[in-house]
This record gives C-alpha cells, structure tokens and sequence, in this order.
C-alpha cells in the first residue's frame, strides 16, 4: 500500500504541513528534554492540540510523542552507537553490504569512474523533481544509471537547495521532471515498496575517498549508528576521522545513504548538512520504524 501521505489529492500540502508541526516540536524537546516536558506543553509548541500531536507523531513516525522524545536524547544516541565498531563487521559477516545492497532499503550502487567524475558530470541528464515526504520536501534527482541526488528544504528553500546539489556536477544538463522523478520518490520514502526483487539504484559521484565513505554508510542498518572513528577503521585509514566527516557531509544521496547514521564518539549528533533538527527526525522516525524504542 502506497504511503496516504505521498498519494493522496492535496498530500503535498498535508505532508509539508505535517512536518512543519514535527519541526516545531522537535526544536521544542531538542531545548527542553532534561525536564520531560508534558504533551500539553509540546503541543503548543507545535501548534496543534494534544490530541493532534499523539495522532501526528502515531501518524508520521508511529510512535508516541514520549517515545519520540525518548529518541530525542542522548542515551537514545549512546544506546545507537553501542558496539558500533561491530556493527560494520556484522554487516561484511551477513553479506548485507554484498554488491552495494543495503539491507533495509534494499539499495544497490556502482560508483561514477574518478574520469567520469572530474568531467562535472559533462554530458550527464539528471532529472529533478520537488516532492513531499516526512522530513519535508525532498529533492529527488535521478539519471538513466540510477538515483544521483537526494536532498531537502523546509518551505520557501526548495531553489538554494536545489542550486546547492547543482553545483556538485556543474556541467551535467538538469532537467526539472517532477512525473518522471514521482516514482522514485515514492520508492524511497514508502517502506512497503523496499523490495529486494526490485532494488532502488543508486549512483555514487565523487572521489574514490568520499565513495569508499559512502558505501560504508550504506552498511550501518537502520535504527543503529557509528562514529566517525569506526568509518575511518572501516575503510583501512583509522587517522582520517576528520576527512571521513569531510565526506560524510558531501553526501549527495541523504537519507538513502544514511549519513544521518554517523555520530559523534560521545553520541553528540554533530553537524548535518540539511540541519540537525532533521537528522533528529530521521532518527526518531527509524526507531519507529524497527521498534528501538
């Protein structure tokens, strides 16, 4: 069944609408979470009722508002990344990793050749369209070789964010497709479409350094999270943790490639590209999504 909040008339609005109401209670909890805020008062920060926030959040998330702060705090965080260095390792062990399959989204990728990548992307189409989804609105970019690009914006921020994955391949032909791109957006945010029979592909543009990060990426699984230190060991250069953030950050495929996943060694959620109040999000809406809560 096709997520309500991607196909229904108007799910553009009432899915934008629905995040917006998420943004504001997370902000809410993010400063005030120490003192276990009641409903009452997270309501009025997200400005709905408390009967709306329980169905928001039941709705969007499928957990309780107190669960969703729960996935708010720092324990939550310390509980993701315990054993994370093992985390990596179970994945190679079970074959998740295979030839780039991931084992919630059932991803598969190839990497763009390092001269095909120093072109800009000349002689590329990629295709782009702006799309509702729970983290707000979702810009989707794809190519004949599979999806390319992947990032958000909040209301009135689709264009900056756009120009912003643009830039990353200046001289590829972007196309505005919102049809064409539809589907895929679909298959990205609708866990009942995440088929092993049908993977979702994916096309890796960048450096060997920042490809070799990115696949790693794709083995933490959902509802779990390493530290940067972890990544570094993982890909045979334990000292490059900073450069390892470097290209965690150039993710181009958000979410899909979950840089969302990697913390801080303390389980500080650090920096995130498209703002830390989404990578909030992302984390709260997995854990309602493989019960961690």
């Amino acid at each position: 069944m096709t997520d309500p909040q991607l196909s229904r008339p108007g799910a553009q609005d009432a899915a934008l609408r629905d995040y917006d109401s998420v943004r504001r209670a997370i902000g809410y909890i993010s400063d005030h979470w120490r003192a276990q805020p009641a409903i009452e008062s997270i309501a009025e920060a997200a400005h709905v009722t408390p009967d709306e926030l329980h169905h928001l959040f039941r709705r969007w998330a499928g957990l309780t508002p107190k669960a969703f702060m729960q996935a708010l705090t720092l324990d939550h965080a310390k509980s993701l990344l315990r054993d994370s260095a093992s985390v990596l390792d179970a994945a190679l062990d079970s074959g998740l990793s295979g030839p780039g399959r991931l084992h919630d989204l059932f991803v598969t990728h190839e990497a763009m050749s390092p001269g095909e990548w120093k072109t800009g992307g000349a002689g590329m189409e990629l295709r782009y369209g702006f799309h509702p989804c729970p983290f707000g609105t979702a810009i989707v970019i794809s190519s004949e070789r599979g999806l390319a690009g992947l990032a958000f914006s909040d209301p009135g921020e689709e264009k900056p964010a756009y120009e912003d994955m643009a830039r990353r391949w200046p001289r590829a032909t972007f196309i505005e497709d919102h049809a064409g791109t539809a589907a895929m957006a679909r298959r990205i945010f609708d866990a009942s479409l995440w088929n092993p029979e049908q993977p979702l592909r994916v096309l890796l543009i960048g450096t060997d350094f920042e490809v070799r990060v990115w696949e790693t990426l794709l083995k933490i699984p959902m509802g779990r999270a390493v530290c940067y230190s972890d990544i570094a060991q993982n890909i045979d250069s334990p000292k490059a943790s900073r450069a390892v953030g470097a290209a965690v950050g150039k993710n181009p495929i958000s979410f899909v490639v979950p840089c969302h996943r990697a913390l801080g060694k303390s389980g500080a959620l650090t920096g995130y590209h498209w703002g830390i109040t989404r990578k909030q999000a992302m984390i709260g809406w997995e854990a309602g999504q493989v019960g961690a809560i």
